[in-house]
This record gives C-alpha cells, sequence and structure tokens, in this order.
C-alpha cells in the first residue's frame, strides 16, 4: 500500500493547479531558449559565419538577459519562474518544492527547450543549430567548475529577488535575474559558453546530435544551483529567521 503522504504528493503534482504551473514553465523555457539559442545563430549571420568576432558574445549575453528577464516574468506568479533545471534543482535542495514537483517541472524544461531548437533548425534552414562548447584552453574539469559559479550566481540571485521581505516590485526580481545572466555570458561565453542552463544545453545537444561533454553542463549547473540554495536558507537567511517564504513555490506540493 501506498503511503498516505507520498499518496498526497503525488496527487498534488497532477493537480489542475500543478499543470498550469508544468505549462507556465513549458512555455518560458520554450521562449527562453528561442532567444538565446537564435541570438547565437543571429550573430553567425551578422558577422557572416565569424565565431570570434565581438558580437559571437555581445548577441547572446543581450539575448539571454531580456529573454530570461522575460521568462520569469510571466512565468513568476504561476510556477515560480524558474526556466532552469538548475533553479529547480535548487528549490527542491532547499525544501520549497516536492522532488515530485521538481522532475515534473524538468520534464516540461527539457521539453520545451528541444522543441524550442527544433523550430530553429526547421526555420533557419541554412545553419545548424549551435552546441554549448568548452574552449581549447578549459578542461572539462574546469568547464564544469566555470559553469557551477555561474549557475551558483544565478541561483542565488533567483532565491535573493524571490525574498519576499525587500519589498520590491514585480518586475524588478526578473530584471535583476536577468541581468546577473547576461553578464555570466558575457564573462564566460567564449570560454564554457556560459550556459547555466542544463535544459538548454541539453535541447541544442539533442537536436544537433551531439552530447559530448554534456555532463559539464549538468553536473556543475546543478551542484552550483544546490550550493546556492543552501547558502542561501541556512548561512545568509537562516530557516529560524523568520524571514517568510519565497514565491519560488507557486503550488503546494
Amino acid at each position: 500500500m501506498i503511503p498516505t503522504s507520498l499518496s498526497n504528493k503525488f496527487q498534488g503534482v497532477i493537480s489542475m493547479n500543478a499543470m498550469r504551473c508544468y505549462l507556465s514553465e513549458f512555455i518560458s523555457t520554450f521562449f527562453f531558449v528561442l532567444a538565446a539559442v537564435g541570438s547565437v545563430m543571429a550573430s553567425r549571420k551578422v558577422m557572416a559565419g565569424d565565431v570570434t568576432g565581438p558580437f559571437s558574445v555581445l548577441m547572446p549575453a543581450i539575448a539571454n538577459a531580456f529573454a530570461l528577464s522575460s521568462s520569469v516574468y510571466i512565468s513568476w506568479n504561476v510556477s515560480g519562474g524558474h526556466v532552469n533545471p538548475a533553479v529547480t534543482f535548487g528549490m527542491a535542495v532547499a525544501g520549497r518544492i516536492s522532488v515530485p514537483t521538481a522532475m515534473f517541472y524538468w520534464t516540461s524544461q527539457m521539453i520545451a527547450s528541444v522543441m524550442a531548437c527544433l523550430v530553429l533548425k526547421v526555420t533557419v534552414v541554412e545553419q545548424h543549430v549551435p552546441i554549448y562548447k568548452i574552449a581549447g584552453e578549459m578542461t572539462g574539469f574546469g568547464a564544469s567548475v566555470l559553469e557551477g559559479v555561474l549557475a551558483f550566481v544565478l541561483v542565488y540571485t533567483v532565491f535573493t529577488a524571490n525574498d519576499p521581505r525587500r519589498g520590491l516590485p514585480l518586475a524588478v526580481g526578473p530584471i535583476f535575474i536577468g541581468f546577473v545572466a547576461g553578464a555570466n555570458v558575457l564573462a564566460a561565453g567564449p570560454f564554457s559558453g556560459g550556459s547555466m542552463n542544463p535544459a538548454c544545453a541539453f535541447g541544442s545537444a539533442m537536436v544537433y546530435g551531439s552530447f559530448k561533454n554534456q555532463a559539464v553542463y549538468w553536473v556543475g549547473p546543478l551542484l552550483g544551483g544546490a550550493t546556492a540554495a543552501l547558502v542561501y536558507d541556512n548561512v545568509v537567511v537562516p530557516a529560524d529567521d523568520d524571514r517568510g517564504s519565497s514565491t519560488g513555490e507557486a503550488i503546494g506540493v
């Protein structure tokens, strides 16, 4: 017999409210990946195939900042605006969402990423969908550490932006989340790609047909996101500090 608590959790993750959250994550992640990956393709078009020029980093950085801000904003009050498995993992580690809910979030994010990259592949026939690559001077371990640090900063910003004690307007939090994502791409784009988002890396790799170094874009960001969650909730803002709950848990499961 299934324990009552476990049964209740699974009933919660398939409720109508939960389905709305999964759909919200799908829509916001689809839009973000379409813009993030599409901006790389656009920069190659502008630079006539040159992948070393300044636009190869500047355009994706701006697109990441704008797209992530918008994507987080449109799903902020519905699903919490994760748009990233690393954020979802951090929320699960912090206990702000349940593990079953996190798994459904991941599924929505991964499917959305693949669908966005498929749209780019079908519509932009003159280019291949780009994948995240490691620079020649980087090792796999070094790239994973770098991606982990970037994800730490991103997820820490998400937790900070979700803090209701700040009393900030709804739009302010997503803007700062987008800013830090854009800054991270500017800092690490030429080295590891500045993914910070396992779903984005997975979708482009799936459509491109190569999973080389894919572990870099999973292990680093997930560990970085989990560390950020633990540091924020247990060191910077302990649970007994009576600071309220986060909007990151939009569904009560």
